[in-house]
């Protein structure tokens, strides 16, 4: 038990704004440099730049909840706002907000993914607590 203790305490600290940040730019949580993601939503395995292991990330539901939760307080207080002053008409619901609420998510996804990656690296969630061999 002291010995796990031990270990825990010589984990060199990880910073959480600058992990989630590196993240939402679809960067490497830890360097900032390395490409984060190798397709629209697949996270590399190592990072090229610093060698940080990647793929140990449980990224699966979470952005596209934050995404459609986004998206929909934004839609939604337009479409009040709009009602509230009289411009709201079903064809500017069909022809702006239909395209908005398919668009808007799937812009916002891979820098979403990008900063639960960087969450989950920062507090060494999963298989992120490792200790770096350096």
């Amino acid at each position: 038990m002291a010995a796990l203790m031990a270990q825990e305490t010589e984990l060199e600290p990880r910073p959480f704004w600058p992990a989630v940040l590196n993240g939402m730019r679809c960067r490497c949580p830890r360097c900032g440099k390395g490409k984060l993601l190798r397709n629209y939503l697949k996270v590399n395995d190592v990072c090229s730049e610093c060698g940080e292991e990647l793929f140990h990330h449980r990224a699966d539901d979470l952005p596209p909840y934050l995404a459609i939760m986004i998206v929909g307080h934004i839609l939604v207080t337009i479409m009040f706002h709009m009602e509230t002053i009289g411009a709201g008409s079903p064809f500017v619901y069909l022809a702006v907000f239909v395209p908005l609420s398919i668009i808007m998510p799937l812009a916002m996804l891979p820098s979403i993914k990008g900063a639960v990656v960087g969450l989950q690296w920062s507090r060494r969630m999963h298989g992120f607590g490792k200790a770096q061999a350096e």
